[in-house]
């Protein structure tokens, strides 16, 4: 259901409280972030709280229940409470509740665990990639990315542990989301006991409706069987969670600066409003950290009493932690984060929201291959998302530093589904590895560009995943699968395994699996060029990652060390844990781990084993640093992060690349091109070295 926003000068908009052909509109109820208030006391206040047993009513009789509630009505956390209390998890049952951010799952799962005065890991738990915090036969609650919840369908294809299923923010269209809502409309074929659970904030709920409902297909077992399980229509269940009004201000023409703009007006509401906390949306990690710092510089000049704090998904836990928590009295909190605050995460206090009304997208070019991160207009539904943050304390105001004539003819409805601007070679072979082996006939809940699957599975099968019948080969393409990476870094460590440098494959593959392991660069490239030039290796890239971990454990794991280095501690302490983790993977595939003793050619070879169709030739004659992709002609350059950034070496393989303002290739390894033939021949020809 559309939210309402009450515009200055406008009347306020009713509240709904009828029934209409099912759909339950339930009045919002105040919610109160009081301190004083025992957790009990606080999980009654919640919207959902009124409607815990109409919820459970209809969870019983129907097989798929469709909550839309808004962030903070108390769905995500109230809903698996309800269902344990309900008896749900008896007889060693599992009840699921999926959401599209790690950071969501940790903070959500910390949340219940002590509403539920438990120990976190015990009868609340949570499943991100790489860290499981769940005890086998004791966890009730779990708490897990849709990713994850899609991995162990792998193991699991019926999902036989869980009795619920809930999953959140269904109106993000994660590809996981998508790809996990067609995967369990099969599972209730085969599962009719199985109840779902698909919750969000601003969901079209009637066609989700559509999408689930099975009512009309024919049944196999009599009609004394229909009478045990529940009904296959969808119930609709509509949590009005906005408390209090919001008022929406727009700027009277186009800004040409958001990020100054942002600070000017959050220095206004500083100066002229009432207390309450601000939380400003900008698109990325660097524009949160410039306006943090632009605030802050601000504070200092003027004596403020501001404390500005970032909030992204790359920012360790501990300054994540930072942004959840009390600051002094007296002071004003500003939270200056990503679309990750749309949704998923509650932030208490928070009165007035300062809109940049952008974000950054990936847009994938199946044809060339190449993704493009674009600054581009929010949806007016984020723009939704983003003023319903405000006035949760009381009356708030959004505001939008775009134009009310912007909003209304310029901005999209909806934003675009992921499936549909994203690589889908992950994607692709997930589905092969679940048995769906016509993958154009899958119940795609938005269908994906033709061009994009096939682009998947050209990458697949050139990497031995899957054979000519698009089968997955064995074992090399059920191995793939089971490593939760990218197909092409996965058959990587499997050729690592086979040349005997597994031990330093998984290294770097660990490193390229967290955000970036040196700390933000803005106002100190300088500094950060000179670091990495301590660590740097000729060979490129990748033996960089491995010479920064190697002197990460000699340094015994100090954090000095890493300060010093300009090198983020957080996440190579991540890195280690996901070496670990890989390293036991690949041994319970019965793949050696060993290592090269520092055979750098050999490393290099494992990783064109993987990549080979990433080669690139220095073109002669042409702008420094231009590069050919081998197998298109493409052109390419190293991008500025990269320590070969300055050389220009003859022949190289690149990890990922993307559009900016120029075809940018990243994470670069230097080769020599007899290697692609000896172990890529079925890709290239001999002379030509083409495609």
């Amino acid at each position: 259901m559309a939210s309402q926003f009450w515009k200055p000068g406008a009347e306020r908009p009713p509240l709904l409280t009828d029934e209409d052909d099912g759909l339950f509109v339930m009045a919002a109820q105040p919610y109160y972030s009081s301190g004083y208030m025992t957790i009990e006391r606080q999980r009654q206040t919640l919207p959902a709280f009124k409607h815990r047993t109409p919820l459970l009513y209809l969870i019983e009789n129907h097989a798929t229940t469709i909550v839309i509630g808004e962030t903070g009505s108390g769905k995500t956390t109230q809903i698996p409470q309800y269902l344990v209390e309900g008896g749900w998890s008896e007889g060693g049952r599992l009840i699921a509740c999926t959401q599209p951010r790690r950071i969501a799952v940790q903070t959500v799962a910390a949340r219940v665990a002590e509403e539920m005065h438990v120990t976190l890991g015990q009868e609340v738990g949570y499943s991100i990639r790489f860290e499981d915090m769940t005890t086998p036969g004791v966890t009730k609650i779990k708490y897990l990315t849709d990713g994850v919840l899609l991995r162990e369908m792998m193991e699991d294809p019926l999902l036989v542990r869980y009795s619920v299923i809930m999953v959140d923010e269904a109106h993000e269209r994660s590809i996981s989301t998508d790809i996990l809502l067609g995967l369990l409309k099969k599972v209730q074929r085969r599962r009719p006991e199985l109840r779902l659970i698909i919750a969000s904030a601003t969901l079209e709920a009637r066609s989700i409706a559509a999408f689930f409902d099975t009512s009309a297909e024919r049944r196999s077992q009599s009609q004394a069987m229909d009478l045990v399980f529940p009904s296959r229509k969808p119930a609709i269940l509509s949590i009005e969670g906005k408390t209090f009004t919001v008022q929406i201000f727009y700027t009277e023409e186009p800004v040409s600066d958001y990020v100054r703009d942002a600070v000017s007006t959050v220095n206004s509401i500083h100066k002229l409003e009432p207390p309450g906390d601000i939380l400003v949306f900008m698109t990325g990690q660097d524009e949160v950290d410039e306006t943090v710092q632009l605030i802050q510089h601000e504070t200092e000049n003027r004596h403020s009493d501001l404390v500005a704090l970032p909030l992204y998904a790359g920012l360790a836990r501990v300054d994540q932690e930072h942004a959840f928590g009390p600051i002094p009295r007296g002071k004003r909190k500003v939270i200056v984060a990503t679309n990750i605050a749309e949704t998923s995460l509650t932030l208490e206090g928070i009165v007035y929201v300062v809109d940049s009304g952008f974000s950054k997208q990936r847009f994938y070019n199946p044809i060339k291959d190449v993704e493009a991160l674009i600054t581009a207009p929010i949806s007016r539904a984020s723009a939704q998302q983003r003023a319903g943050r405000a006035g949760r304390v009381r009356p708030g105001k959004c505001y939008r530093l775009y134009t009310e004539d912007d909003y209304t003819n310029l901005m999209s409805a909806e934003t675009v589904p992921e499936i549909q601007r994203s690589n889908l070679t992950s994607t692709i072979l997930q589905l092969k590895a679940l048995g769906i082996d016509s993958i154009m006939r899958f119940d795609w809940l938005a269908s994906p560009a033709p061009e994009a699957m096939v682009r998947a599975l050209e990458t697949i099968f050139a990497i031995g995943a899957i054979d000519s019948d698009a089968k997955l080969t064995s074992p090399t393409g059920f191995q793939i699968a089971e490593i939760p990476l990218h197909p092409m870094l996965g058959k990587t460590l499997i050729a690592s395994c086979a040349l005997g440098c597994a031990l330093e494959m998984v290294t770097i593959a660990a490193a390229l699996s967290v955000q970036s392991i040196w700390v933000p660069s803005r106002g100190r490239q300088k500094e950060l060029d000179e670091a990495k030039l301590r660590f740097a290796a000729s060979e490129g890239d990748h033996i960089t990652y491995l010479n920064v971990f190697e002197g990460f454990l000699q340094s015994q794991r100090s954090a000095q060390w890493c300060h010093r280095n300009l090198i983020n501690y957080q996440a190579l302490k991540k890195v280690e844990d996901i070496r670990s983790h890989l390293s036991k993977l690949l041994q319970r595939l019965g793949l050696a781990v060993k290592s090269c003793e520092r055979d750098i050619k050999v490393i290099q070879k494992a990783i064109v084993a993987g990549f080979f169709a990433n080669a690139c030739q220095l073109k002669i004659s042409v702008e420094q640093g231009c590069y050919k992709r081998i197998r298109d002609g493409e052109e390419v350059f190293i991008h500025p992060s990269s320590v070969l950034f300055r050389v220009s070496p003859k022949w190289i393989i690149y990890h990922a690349n993307t559009v900016t303002e120029r075809h940018y290739v990243r994470e670069i390894t230097v080769i020599e091109s007899p290697w692609l033939m000896e172990l890529a021949p079925h890709f290239f020809h001999h002379k030509s070295m083409e495609y």
